[in-house]
């Protein structure tokens, strides 16, 4: 826990650092496309060491000077399977990316989904010495939170304070300053399991850079896709990506839960490569061209070329008609939404204020799937597209981009988390904890 804790610290001082140096590589690696924007900080603003809890603390401006995709290789749920082809697909795309920048860039900011995140809701408690709030009673009553027991192998992702009370008001964003007796907080801890954070780190190292900062994918798609409304009322983003679906829900300008769903739109293209008998390459285009979830009269009578170059005519002549097509590719969706449905149960999605669902990522530009998921989700359901960021490449300002636009805002200005704070290091208990997700309810 502590060594983390340490490592998280090491990461905000080198963020730091790489800003003052004005350059710093963004990294979403993703399972069907790694990502790769090359950021130019300006001037900062305000990125003081005690710039506030809130969610935009410390804002800076910055402009993406270089942008880049490759095709993803050894990625599989969002996680490394095969290191040197990840590493040889890392390396094509901050290349690429500099080569556009036309400067070298050492420090990246990275963000993958998968690793089978867990959400954990903490509270601590703490007696102030003096009445009024500083620096150091804000680290101690985060040191009161119960730390639970992760279980073997697993890491600390995101640790943020979602709530300050003092005395007994509440909702406080930052209660530095102000006045009062007993100082009460909700903090959000996001476990993920270490080996998949391990395997990122190393393969980011052999491509001779240094990581900076490390995010969940669902985390910062929600940053960019979500207006301030929803972030503040209550709305849960869900990232539909090539190999793995993450869910994000936010309130109060804080993710309170977060969780992955190991399917996407690479399943999709599977699912027709098999049904079809095409190669994936043929099955994808295929989809992005003709695909969809819900079928008219019409499409029984728009016939698809699967062409082909096996040598049988025959077969390299074959049609299907769009209406068979959707037949494949909706049972697919629908499991993915029915998946993301039975986890936003678990995290009692239903009792916040606002229901609002946001849909983003690639594989959320399936023609008629707002439909099909305000069906399975729920009424409120829009699509989604990273927003906030000024002088995005045409290329990069898709759904598809969310998590990696969200990455640039998270590394300009990120929320204050626990590493940001002196935490004494003694008080590391380790008490079981409800995992339950239902505290946000009774707390605020």
């Amino acid at each position: 826990m502590t060594d983390l804790y340490q490592s998280q610290r090491a990461m905000r001082h080198m963020r730091r650092a790489a800003m003052q140096r004005g350059v710093v590589a963004i990294l979403d690696v993703g399972t069907s496309k790694i990502a790769c924007l090359v950021l130019r900080f300006d001037g900062i603003e305000a990125d003081r060491e005690a710039d506030g809890v809130g969610s935009m603390a410390g804002q800076s401006r910055f402009r993406v000077i270089g942008a880049a995709t490759t095709r993803s290789r050894g990625v599989r749920f969002g996680e490394i399977a095969v290191m040197n082809e990840t590493e040889r697909a890392i390396r094509t795309a901050v290349q690429a990316a500099q080569k556009m920048a036309n400067v070298r860039v050492d420090h990246v900011i990275a963000c993958f989904s998968g690793a089978e995140p867990r959400s954990y809701g903490l509270a601590g408690e703490w007696d102030l010495q003096d009445s009024v709030v500083s620096e150091q009673d804000v680290a101690q009553v985060l040191a009161s939170c119960d730390v639970p027991d992760f279980g073997e192998g697993r890491e600390i992702l995101h640790a943020q304070p979602v709530n300050f009370a003092l005395d007994h008001r509440s909702g406080l964003g930052d209660p530095r300053g102000q006045i009062g007796n007993r100082l009460a907080c909700d903090l959000h801890m996001l476990s993920v399991d270490a080996s998949v954070v391990q395997n990122l780190l190393y393969c980011i190292k052999r491509c001779d850079l240094e990581l900076a900062g490390i995010a969940s994918s669902a985390y910062a798609s929600a940053i960019s896709s979500l207006v301030e409304d929803e972030q503040e009322l209550g709305a849960a983003c869900i990232d539909l990506g090539g190999g793995a679906s993450g869910i994000s829900i936010f309130m109060k300008k804080h993710m309170i839960y977060a969780d992955s769903v190991r399917m996407g739109g690479d399943h999709v293209t599977s699912d027709i490569s098999k049904g079809l008998q095409v190669p994936l390459v043929v099955a994808e285009r295929i989809k992005t061209k003709h695909g969809g979830v819900h079928a008219t009269g019409m499409d029984d009578r728009e016939m698809i070329e699967i062409g082909g170059d096996s040598g049988d005519w025959e077969k390299d002549r074959r049609q299907i008609s769009r209406t068979e097509l959707i037949g494949i590719m909706r049972p697919r969706v629908e499991e993915i939404l029915e998946e993301v449905r039975a986890r936003l149960d678990v995290a009692g999605f239903d009792s916040l204020p606002s229901q609002q669902i946001v849909l983003t990522g690639g594989a959320s530009q399936i023609p008629g799937l707002d439909g099909l998921a305000s069906r399975i989700l729920g009424q409120r359901v829009r699509m989604g597209r990273p927003m906030r960021v000024q002088g995005l490449p045409q290329a990069a300002t898709g759904p598809a981009f969310s998590s990696a636009v969200g990455l640039c805002l998270f590394a300009s200005h990120p929320q204050d988390e626990w590493w940001d704070f002196d935490i004494p290091t003694e008080r590391y208990p380790a008490r079981s904890l409800k995992r339950a997700f239902r505290w946000f309810k009774d707390n605020w």
